[in-house]
């Protein structure tokens, strides 16, 4: 794995913005996270919600200190010059401040825009490896099967060059950003063991190379544990569906999550009656010292940034509310 220009700080935590905040709460939102003392605050690009890039600028422009994720940007839906070149702008802009999180994007997503390719692996490597050169000031690769950029040279690029790290689930998607990226984006629920097992997916040298570990995880803190639990139940209703098997296969309790799930009429129902021991492994959700030893033991298994999906209906409150899990800040 390549290096990024400087070391990861593993003791991040960073806070999720909601892709169906309202658009006159977002900056308020970004603000206040800041306030609160987060380190970073991730944006997502979901189909049909709104664009990563056009997110991350004004959140930049209205904090000073705080990083600033976009997760993930899919590697079908821009070409890579392009994106190298709205990346290059932001870190020029914003020093240090940039995180950029590419992958797949959702099969379903992008077979409704056209832009799944046959071999999405192919795409990724060619992607991230022109994309990582080209905000290096470098030329583009030789073309490949899908990116065609060879020869390509930004004039503008940034003193700090954003790390590049793939979100990504599957072994083989792993072992890719292992070669050709600065580190993984590990969707929720993001365990330990599956941060352990992703980690070990990378290969050994790129795993001892302090690669950026970016976790989500659905979260809540109060002062009532079953509260708390309560609320982060809606946001584990995917996981015991096939495509999130990698999330749950290192987990002692696999087996049995399975079996609950197949016995279960539907999704929500599952999450519903899942034994709260589950639910305390799948997610930071009880007072704030329990969440903040689930953070930790999260940064013990190597991850460099914990980021909290706030769960519940009221994101302004339940971003006060995660701010309780955060170590004192200076």
């Amino acid at each position: 794995m390549p290096h990024a220009d400087r070391a990861p700080d593993r003791s991040q935590v960073g806070v999720m913005l909601p892709r169906d905040l309202p658009a006159r709460d977002v900056l308020s939102y970004a603000r206040r996270a800041e306030e609160l003392g987060f380190d970073q605050l991730w944006v997502v690009e979901d189909l049909g919600f709104r664009g990563g890039l056009a997110q991350a600028g004004p959140v930049l422009a209205s904090t000073t200190r705080m990083s600033v994720g976009i997760g993930i940007l899919p590697a079908g839906a821009r070409n890579v010059c392009f994106a190298a070149m709205e990346l290059a702008t932001l870190a020029q802009l914003y020093p240090g401040r940039l995180m950029a999180g590419i992958g797949h994007g959702m099969p379903d997503w992008m077979r409704q825009a056209g832009a799944w390719p046959s071999s999405p692996l192919t795409l990724l490597k060619e992607y991230t490896t022109a994309l990582r050169l080209l905000l290096r000031g470098e030329p583009g690769p030789a073309d490949g099967r899908y990116v065609h950029c060879e020869g390509v040279v930004l004039t503008e690029t940034p003193d700090i060059v954003p790390p590049v790290i793939l979100g990504v689930r599957g072994p083989k998607s792993q072992a890719a950003a292992g070669e050709v990226a600065d580190g993984l984006l590990l969707a929720e629920p993001a365990a330990p063991a599956y941060i352990t097992s992703s980690l070990r997916n990378l290969g050994s040298v790129a795993a001892a190379n302090g690669p950026e570990v970016v976790t989500y995880d659905v979260a809540a803190v109060d002062d009532d544990e079953d509260a708390a639990l309560a609320r982060v139940r809606d946001g584990l209703t995917a996981v015991g569906e096939p495509g999130w098997a990698a999330h749950i296969d290192p987990l002692p309790f696999a087996t049995e999550l399975r079996e609950h799930r197949a016995a279960c009429a539907d999704a929500r129902q599952f999450a519903q009656t899942m034994p709260a021991d589950w639910v305390r492994d799948l997610s930071i959700a009880g007072r704030p010292d329990q969440a903040r030893e689930a953070i930790k033991a999260r940064h013990a298994a190597g991850a460099t940034s914990v980021v909290l999906t706030p769960a519940g209906p009221d994101a302004p409150a339940a971003l006060e509310s995660l701010a309780r899990a955060l170590d004192p800040r200076p």
